[in-house]
């Protein structure tokens, strides 16, 4: 029987004071706690399943509240998560439920969170985000070393991004920025979102990776790629994360990648 895997981690890295990520799958959310052992957990393929990293908006008030508050609404959403249309009502609600929660408190205000994702379907999978957290289509794990060779060649990545970065364009010589240009919450009055949702085949053997920016800015690529390629499951998660700590582990970083078996 077709079933998903998903192997999901959650660190605060080593510069922060505190977790700001959150995670859902399925109905189970992990929300600004640490597990620096990967979590595996299947489900089998038929009802909608979503998968999504949300990462609280840093140097504003409770990121951690704003990333949790949206996680907690997908996994009671995800059930119904059967279209694309679904999936950006869902995300419009979780936007309104974050300005809201910060309107009651002042405490709250302009707290924000990005948010990617995927849904899957039993044919197909929704590919969703809002913000600068990622999504990313991975091939199946073999040679570590790209081929017998040891070389890989320029067009043969692993690695190829389904979500769409809300973030400015990048000065040349830049790689990354922390600037955003939509969010969920995050603005002291309410601002409406355009989330990017997008769908693609399904097939046995297909892997994504979800993550915050934590892993994706200090990380480079190919090392990405390299890691992906030689491992899968709890080992190829345990060494995305590595590598970030490596990289000085300057972010949050939430990483989960979801497995189509059978």
């Amino acid at each position: 029987m077709p079933y998903i895997s998903v192997t999901a981690l959650s660190h605060p890295g080593l510069r922060r004071e505190h977790n700001e990520d959150s995670l859902v799958v399925g109905p189970w959310t992990l929300c600004g706690t640490v597990t620096e052992n990967p979590q595996t957990m299947a489900f089998p393929l038929g009802r909608p399943l979503v998968v999504a990293v949300a990462d609280g908006i840093g140097g504003q008030p409770a990121g951690e509240v704003a990333s949790s508050l949206v996680v907690r609404r997908l996994a009671l959403f995800g059930p119904a998560l059967d279209g694309e249309e679904a999936v950006r009502d869902a995300l419009g609600m979780c936007n309104h439920a974050v300005y809201a929660a910060a309107d009651r408190a002042p405490e709250l205000s302009t707290m924000g969170t990005t948010v990617a994702g995927v849904v899957v379907l039993e044919q197909e999978l929704l590919v969703f985000n809002v913000g600068d957290s990622r999504v990313i289509e991975v091939g199946p794990a073999g040679d570590g070393n790209g081929g017998p060779s040891g070389t890989r060649a320029a067009t043969d990545d692993t690695l190829h991004q389904l979500s769409v970065d809300d973030s400015p364009a990048l000065p040349q010589g830049r790689r990354t920025t922390s600037v955003i240009t939509q969010a969920l919450g995050g603005a002291p009055a309410f601002s409406a979102i355009t989330p990017h949702v997008s769908r693609s085949p399904l097939t046995p053997g297909t892997r994504m990776l979800v993550c915050s920016d934590g892993l994706t800015d200090p990380v480079l690529d190919d090392e990405i790629d390299d890691i992906l390629r030689a491992h899968d499951g709890g080992r190829a998660v345990f060494e995305l994360w590595k590598a970030a700590m490596a990289a000085g582990g300057p972010d949050n970083v939430t990483i989960a990648l979801v497995s189509v078996t059978g």
